[in-house]
């Protein structure tokens, strides 16, 4: 009885700063992510208000809250328009790999961490946060924009690039022979390409057999189906997020917005509690060694993702303007880079602090970067400035259609 109450005590007391915060972020205009990994870090292990009674609880959470992410972010996306994008988007996710996946394997290896623990550090900084660009996009009202397009096909990408990265790495990790880890590759691969054909081939058929007028049925029929395919997608050596995401693809048209709109909240509840997760798993004492090779890592994938975006941009015909808007949008970084360090700190604790001052750093500069970027780079690389006369909202449509220089 006394452990129930102490563990009812602690999570309302979390939830409720939770709460809290997010009314603070949104107040500022800022991602509540780095006040919920700050809180992380004030009620875990070394914090100011150490919390044992919910532990356990808020691992599962966090589960569920990696799940929840990457399903609604499936929802967003059809499965043509996932083929579309990885047709002509791919070699933009290939200069995207190599330009940010590249400065975290040097960092590992310059830092003596070892081969394994390279190509972890690569994932970290890798990868953009595709819920804090979205909520970015929406609050500067370019969601309309003509570089919008481009940059969410460079998320795209990156989601499903993850289905072959998360095995690799989780084979690296496990220490399994090359023959192990092709076959937990091969295993991967098939089950992507075999959910991806279903979602494609028999899309409509599976939201007609999910769909439901009861709000409630409709819940708990996506839900236990994201649960239940994230599971075997785990089984079978694939990230249980990128099963998520997979089924998230495959609803669409009604059911795919019915279910977005119930599950929007408690993505938003498991997501905060996924990031707490994070910051409890980590000693504040931990971080402030690592502080200066986070802000480099930090200020070199700042500027690797705007070339990114600029490089994405200008294959898609986009102006100047627009060129240096997309680069700025990708700076974030956050779920993603939390999953892949929670997963290495078994091979380099030190990966566990390090990331997370990493995301800490580029989730509060990455909506600074998305508003700045490009009246900076207009001043500093002498790009065309807007007409005088143009009223302020034609200016910016006429400019994300402008031809490439």
């Amino acid at each position: 009885m006394h452990d129930t109450t102490a563990l009812l005590i602690e999570l309302g007391s979390i939830i409720l700063a939770l709460g809290l915060l997010g009314r603070l972020a949104g107040r500022i205009g800022f991602s509540p992510i780095p006040l919920y990994l700050l809180a992380g870090l004030a009620f875990g292990h070394g914090g100011l208000l150490p919390m044992n009674a919910s532990e356990e609880f808020i691992a599962t959470g966090a589960e569920i809250g990696v799940i929840l992410l990457l399903l609604l972010l499936g929802l967003e996306y059809s499965a043509s328009e996932l083929v579309t994008n990885l047709k002509t988007q791919y070699p933009s996710g290939i200069v995207d790999f190599v330009l940010n996946a590249l400065p975290g394997a040097v960092a590992a290896l310059i830092l003596g961490w070892g081969p394994v623990a390279a190509v972890a550090l690569a994932g970290v900084t890798w990868i953009s946060s595709s819920g804090v660009i979205a909520k970015v996009l929406g609050d500067l009202g370019r969601l309309g924009n003509r570089e919008t397009p481009v940059i969410l096909g460079v998320l795209v990408i990156e989601d499903l690039a993850m289905a072959v990265y998360l095995p690799l790495l989780t084979a690296l990790l496990a220490g399994l022979s090359l023959a192990g880890g092709s076959l937990t590759l091969l295993i991967s691969l098939g089950t992507v390409s075999i959910v991806l054909y279903v979602a494609l081939r028999h899309g409509r058929l599976i939201s007609r057999a999910v769909s439901s007028d009861n709000p409630e049925m409709l819940l708990l029929v996506v839900l236990g189906l994201t649960l239940f395919v994230a599971g075997i997608a785990q089984e079978l050596q694939v990230s249980a997020a990128v099963g998520a995401f997979l089924v998230g693809i495959a609803l669409s048209g009604e059911v795919a917005e019915g279910a977005h709109n119930l599950l929007a909240p408690l993505r938003d509840l498991f997501a905060a509690v996924f990031f707490v997760f994070f910051g409890l798993s980590t000693d504040p004492a931990d971080i402030p060694p690592v502080l200066v090779p986070a802000l480099i890592l930090a200020v070199v994938t700042a500027l690797t993702k705007i070339a990114t975006g600029w490089y994405a941009a200008r294959r898609a015909g986009i102006g100047p303007r627009g060129r240096l808007r997309a680069g700025g949008t990708l700076v974030a970084r956050g779920e993603f880079s939390i999953v892949i360090a929670g997963l290495a700190v078994g091979v380099e604790p030190r990966i566990g602090p390090l990331a997370t001052a990493y995301v800490l750093i580029l989730v509060i500069i990455g909506p600074l970067t998305a508003r700045w970027t490009e009246p900076l780079g207009r001043r500093f690389l002498r790009t065309p400035a807007p007409a005088p006369k143009e009223p302020a909202a034609p200016l910016e449509t006429a400019d994300t259609a402008s031809t490439p220089t």
